[in-house]
């Protein structure tokens, strides 16, 4: 379990690193009122794939280490939460509108940090 425990922190790294460049690219892309294209779409879809791997190894690791844990539970229940709000871009995917792809995709990315941020706190000491 330590081999998934150890990916799982990695790959936190991953979402974060790639969370801050879709922040980037999509603030970018609103102010300068660009098209939202297939780079977009594949960052959005890289982020919330990111995401859901992470999940998942999280789910292994809940259910391998056990239920017994408030702060475990809670950071898996945030996560919960950070999943959903993740996909919950699927609404708006087939808009054409590029400003308000730009606009909802940022302002979602921005909310789902914070939540994983807030998450990955309930377990560290001392990460606030």
């Amino acid at each position: 379990m330590e081999i998934i425990r150890t990916i799982h922190g990695e790959v936190r790294w991953l979402v974060a690193i790639v969370a801050i460049i879709v922040i980037v690219k999509f603030a970018v892309g609103l102010i300068r009122k660009s098209e939202y294209g297939r780079v977009d779409r594949g960052l959005m879809s890289g982020l919330v794939g990111l995401i859901d791997i992470n999940f998942l190894l999280g789910l292994i690791l809940l259910f391998s280490l056990g239920f017994d844990s408030r702060v475990r539970l809670e950071h898996a229940g945030t996560m919960f939460v950070v999943v959903l709000l993740a996909h919950s871009n699927a609404a708006w995917r087939k808009s054409t509108d590029s400003t308000k792809l730009f606009r909802n995709n940022l302002i979602l990315v921005v909310v789902v940090l914070a939540l994983v941020y807030v998450a990955v706190s309930l377990l560290i000491p001392g990460f606030v």
